[in-house]
């Protein structure tokens, strides 16, 4: 492999790509369930026999990243090893063993007229996928479109290039064994940042775009897109410590949702205390995140009570640290809480832990976020914990599909109507 290939005419390049992709998907959306699991579980034994061989194309893109600048977060993303090859793998075979959703007929009712009126799951087409650094991503995203019966495209990051193109090689020969072409997943082979300008414009090839990676580049994306895209910018996530909260739990949940892993967006970024514990419970939260090596900022409050901690300023209410640093905020209980959350959140993922029911319930009703929780740490926002196996990413929107979005997400819904020989009067 040549390191870093531009097509002449990347116009023209993209272009077949998007044309081959979407005839591929067709083939795709009519497979029957066996030959699209058939392509997964080949797709599973080549990463597993190839390991070797993705592993030295991984220790090439390392090599360069790091002599590139590359920080140790992204390093730590980008690195593939034997453990990863096993999990990436059996990340395939979980996609094949969920549940087909294509074809499911849901809510059939007979009308007074005599026809059966239903809702029928279908593929949405084309999917671009724009990610960046982890090379896993390209075996999830392709599994999990091709289980929902759709054709991809994957534009992977220019630090994954070698790791990439050498998963490509499994997932077309997976595909050619289970009698699929080999366009219904395509890794494009090119670096060029031009690539992604083309794939976000391409409506006639490509039904909607999913981006994972930097804030950068998701903006470009929503700037540049003229497809539906399923996004979201930031995990500015929070936790609300209620009045009514079990200490222990409480003490739990706060650093299990900061500290667990500090690079995901599910990771906690501000806590909320209600003042009538704050008290209580700060200078020993104060103390574990110390021990943690979290840095603390906070309101005056909160600095009061923690003199370790850095007077916040209004723009760390709306940061998305994905580091060992956490906002702490003393407020007037569950209205000053949720108040904050719907202001300075982002929609991702909010927790209250409280063991009042009513108030568990308007913190359900009342925060805006694509996940809600009472009692529970914030990082289980992930797709796998919810039961969907991978996910193809997190979605902040409103329309079409919210949260960790899995098989289900990458489909739609169509009216069907089952009549015999009926006219209307």
């Amino acid at each position: 492999m040549s390191a870093y290939p531009k097509p002449t005419d990347l116009a023209a390049y993209m272009q077949e790509v998007g044309r081959n992709a979407r005839l591929a998907g067709r083939e795709v959306a009519r497979a029957a369930t066996a030959v699209k699991n058939a392509a997964l579980h080949a797709l599973a034994n080549r990463i597993e026999q190839d390991g070797e061989r993705l592993m030295i194309a991984n220790r090439q893109d390392l090599e360069q990243a790091r002599a590139s600048g590359l920080d140790d977060a992204l390093l730590d993303r980008l690195t593939l090893t034997e453990k990863g090859v096993a999990a990436m793998a059996d990340g395939v075979r979980q996609v094949a063993a969920l549940p087909d959703p294509v074809g499911e007929i849901t809510d059939l009712k007979m009308r007074p007229s005599g026809i059966q009126v239903g809702r029928m799951r279908v593929p949405l087409g084309v999917v671009g996928i724009i990610y960046e650094s982890r090379p896993n991503v390209t075996a999830d995203a392709a599994a999990l479109c091709l289980k929902s019966g759709n054709a991809v495209i994957l534009r992977g990051g220019s630090e994954a290039w070698r790791s990439n193109q050498a998963i490509a090689v499994c997932l077309r020969a997976a595909l050619a064994e289970a009698g699929l072409p080999e366009t219904a997943a395509q890794v494009l082979d090119t670096t060029d940042r031009d690539a992604v300008g083309h794939l976000v414009a391409m409506p006639e090839w490509v039904d909607v775009i999913v981006p994972r990676g930097g804030r950068g580049l998701i903006e470009r994306v929503a700037r540049e897109a003229r497809v539906p895209v399923i996004k979201h910018l930031d995990g500015v996530c929070h936790v609300y410590i209620d009045a009514a909260a079990d200490r222990d739990k409480a003490l739990r949940i706060a650093l299990n949702a900061k500290t667990q892993r500090y690079g995901t967006c599910n990771t906690m970024e501000t806590l909320l205390v209600d003042a009538a514990v704050a008290t209580d419970l700060l200078p020993e939260l104060g103390m574990r995140f110390a021990k943690a090596g979290v840095s603390l900022r906070g309101c005056s409050q909160t600095c009061a009570l923690l003199p370790g901690a850095q007077p916040a300023t209004e723009a760390d209410w709306h940061t998305e640290y994905l580091a060992p640093i956490l906002a702490i905020r003393v407020v007037d209980g569950l209205d000053a809480a949720i108040d904050h959350i719907n202001t300075h959140g982002s929609g991702h993922t909010d927790a209250i832990v409280t063991q009042d029911y009513s108030r568990a319930q308007r913190f359900l009703r009342e925060v805006d976020a694509s996940s809600v929780m009472v009692n529970a740490s914030t990082r289980f926002a992930d797709g796998y914990e919810y039961g969907l196996g991978a996910e193809i990413g997190i979605s902040t929107d409103k329309f079409h599909a919210r949260g960790p979005v899995g098989l289900e997400g990458l489909t739609s819904l169509k009216w069907v109507v089952l009549g015999d020989g009926h006219i209307r009067n």
